[in-house]
């Protein structure tokens, strides 16, 4: 079975376990620890995913955690693969007659990417990623959330190869009428001075618009292994925050060997970059189409956990409730069949205000798949635990592999 079988087999199974990502969640509530998510926060995440269809939870998705903050809150992050029953459900959404620029922008981007010569497909792939605000807006609304590309299929690097700034051009311009807006000659400007900055293995990771919120582009730029390539970039990007601080910022880290790479976060403007900074540390390697690295172990990311508690940047049983997240596998059993369950930290941000770190955020994911026999009988996992379909919510049974 490959990989776009596996997705469709987990698809029609999670179809039959629930009527929305939002009652999937609640049947994953013991998966998720009251400290991170609770009480009037927990029932807004899952109204907010009540709108969603359960078949998202066949790609990784997750959840934004304040980390810096005592309020147990989160929002909420989906990935939207193109040709999918989930693609179809925001496709319908976009061509109905009152859908709205956001609504009809998203099936704009599917439809865009549908043809295998389209220039936008052959550098992003057939792949977005949709991030949710939970709190309402004020009269009860939910805002529209933000879209974000990643250019996976033809890589963005800074090796001076002429077809980047025609890639640029082409993801830029998808992502912006995504989000309604006009093209601005100024705003890619200031994204090509951003390309010519980076040096060799470093890479624009994504491009992202909030429809929602006042016009940006944001721009992810990863690949950057010490605090010194971090401050040179930073400085030939033309930045006007404190090099020294991001730098510092970098190096608490760097001195633990808690990260293998980090990313710089910016909020790009038509008259240049904006003063604050993200951070983004990760704790692996990223490996594309391998499943294996979405298998996460809690030993990853105790160095890092450890600086956050130690310099005093975040709540510390937060940190406690974040060190127990990654699960490796888990088999779990559901109306539909037995399923796989990953679970991890994909990454941590720090933002920097001014000069000083204004707050810190995990990123964290589940990921459900089907078994690859289909999950309709007794199957037995690579680890060689067997597991026999039990009908009714999912539950779990022991974990297979990745324990710590």
């Amino acid at each position: 079975m490959n990989l776009e079988q596996q997705r469709a087999a987990s698809e029609a199974l999670l179809a039959q376990e629930a009527d929305s990502l939002g009652a999937l969640l609640a049947q994953l509530r013991d998966r998720i620890s009251p400290v991170l998510i609770g009480g009037a926060q927990w029932r807004a995440l899952l109204d907010r995913a009540g709108d969603l269809p359960p078949t998202l939870g066949a790609f990784p998705f997750g959840f934004e955690l304040p980390l810096h903050e005592d309020r147990p809150g989160a929002d909420l992050g989906v990935s939207v693969v193109g040709g999918t029953r989930a693609a179809a459900f925001y496709e319908e959404q976009g061509r109905c007659q009152d859908a709205n620029s956001t609504a009809a922008g998203i099936a704009r981007l599917l439809h865009e990417t549908e043809p295998e010569d389209s220039p936008l497909r052959q550098v992003v792939g057939r792949k977005m990623m949709l991030e949710y605000d939970v709190e309402s807006a004020p009269g009860g609304t939910h805002p529209d959330p933000g879209i974000f590309l990643r250019p996976a299929e033809r890589p963005i690097f800074g090796d001076g190869d002429s077809r980047r700034s025609q890639d640029i051009g082409v993801v830029l311009e998808a992502i912006v009428s995504a989000a309604g807006w006009q093209t601005d000659s100024a705003e890619r400007r200031v994204i090509e001075q951003v390309h010519r900055a980076q040096g060799r293995g470093v890479r624009i990771e994504s491009f992202g618009v909030f429809p929602a919120r006042e016009r940006a582009i944001r721009l992810a730029v990863t690949g950057f292994r010490t605090s010194r390539d971090v401050v040179a970039f930073l400085e030939s990007a033309g930045w006007s925050g404190s090099h020294s601080r991001a730098g510092a910022a970098v190096s608490r880290f760097e001195d633990r060997n808690a990260f293998v790479s980090t990313g710089v976060h910016f909020d790009v403007h038509a008259d240049g970059l904006g003063p604050t900074l993200g951070l983004s540390f990760l704790a692996k390697e990223r490996v594309a189409n391998d499943p294996r690295y979405w298998v996460d172990s809690p030993r990853l990311w105790a160095p890092f956990l450890d600086g956050l508690r130690e310099g005093g940047l975040a709540v510390p049983d937060k940190l406690s409730a974040l060190a127990g997240w990654s699960s490796g596998v888990e088999t779990l059993f559901g109306a539909g069949g037995p399923y796989v369950l990953m679970r991890g930290i994909h990454h941590v941000k720090l933002v920097l205000g001014g000069d000083r770190i204004e707050q810190v955020k995990g990123y964290v994911y589940f990921l459900i798949c089907a078994w690859p026999q289909g999950g309709q009988s007794a199957t037995r996992s690579r680890a060689g635990v067997a597991t026999r379909f039990v009908p009714g919510p999912i539950r779990a049974s022991r974990r297979t592999r990745g324990d710590r």
